[in-house]
């Protein structure tokens, strides 16, 4: 059981805990980290953030299937565009609802300025979570299904966003853990990815009150953590999913 006491000096010894190179290996980070160009980075990272629901052995043994199709390159894979996946799936995500992924990616990296030129707009619209998405919905084509629109889910509905706020985490922060090659935001911009643990453990600490795990929930515990880093709160997301999914 958690002692709370200094609430910012224990959630500063967790998130040092958990913020190690050692904590690469069984998380979706794994997969951004195996490239060295920015572009094979976002799409790397961006595409094992929408498979990071579920159990995470099962998704990562997914990931490492679907890296596997794409080769050396993910940017490559993506340009190319022969998306033959062979009755690949995932839980909600049928090999439909996947391609058509894949192919807004193509059409965004051929004419669009790529993840980080969407992302960058985004960051400058009056909503970046509903700009990124709403691009996805205007190209996802007629073979888009159900699990194309829980692999991007819309922000309108007040969902916590848990996954491309993990992408963005990855992207923006720097450290031993996250990549950050994208440098038109500051750590300071992002929210919480929340997770069943980082939730759990943000409730039996006094951190959150609010009982959803949504929209609102998100933003007041971002909140609550730019009061203890205000230039860097989703540092503690290692302190809050490190500690809840090593104590469950």
């Amino acid at each position: 059981m958690l002692k709370t006491g200094n609430i910012k000096t224990l959630m500063d010894e967790l998130a040092l805990r958990y913020e190690t190179e050692d904590f690469i290996k069984d998380d979706p980070v794994q997969f951004p980290h195996r490239y060295h160009r920015a572009e094979d980075i976002e799409i790397a990272g961006f595409i094992a953030s929408i498979f990071a629901y579920g159990n995470r052995k099962a998704f990562i043994a997914k990931l490492n299937q679907l890296f596997a199709l794409m080769g050396e390159s993910p940017c490559k894979y993506i340009l190319e565009g022969h998306f033959e996946l062979n009755g690949f799936n995932y839980r909600f995500m049928k090999e439909n609802d996947i391609t058509a992924i894949l192919r807004v990616l193509n059409k965004l990296y051929r004419e669009d300025g790529g993840l980080a030129g969407l992302f960058q707009r985004a960051s400058e619209s009056a909503d970046l979570m509903q700009y990124v998405c709403d691009y996805f919905y205007a190209n996802a084509g007629k073979d888009a299904g159900d699990g194309f629109y829980f692999a991007i889910p819309n922000p309108a509905k007040g969902g916590a966003m848990k996954r491309m706020w993990m992408f963005l985490r990855w992207m923006i922060r720097k450290s031993s853990v996250d990549l950050g090659v994208w440098k038109f935001m500051t750590p300071a911009q992002l929210k919480i990815p929340m997770d069943v643990h980082v939730a759990r453990m943000s409730r039996e600490l006094g951190l959150l009150k609010r009982n959803s795990n949504d929209k609102k929930a998100v933003d007041e515990l971002t909140n609550y953590l730019r009061t203890l880093e205000p230039e860097d709160p989703v540092k503690y997301d290692f302190a809050l999913f490190g500690y809840g999914v090593n104590n469950k």
